[in-house]
């Protein structure tokens, strides 16, 4: 038997609507309990990345009614992922690979 996925990480192309909004929902109805949106070119809207934009590493978490929650990460920022909750690693840190 496999085990559920735990994560799902996109890394955000021009289709970042795409990333952002159907597959977001597609996660969340499959009840993949983190997702990871990395927008390393700052495609995403103003709305979403500040002003001006900032490439940026949004982490979704499943909350208990089943709806994702967002928490944005830029520059020094150290991401807090629950699937790995002893992560050392800042969106800087991504970049530079």
């Amino acid at each position: 038997m496999r085990e559920p996925l735990q994560l799902a990480i996109e890394v955000v192309s021009t289709n970042w609507e795409d990333d952002d909004i159907d597959k977001l929902d597609e996660y969340q109805r499959s009840g993949i309990p983190e997702y990871w949106i990395v927008d390393y070119m700052a495609l995403g809207s103003r709305n979403l990345l500040g002003n001006p934009k900032q490439p940026t590493v949004f982490v979704y978490r499943l909350d208990d009614r089943g709806i994702y929650q967002a928490r944005a990460f830029q520059g020094r920022d150290r991401l807090v992922s629950p699937t790995f909750p002893d992560l050392e690693l800042t969106v800087d840190r991504i970049l530079e690979i």
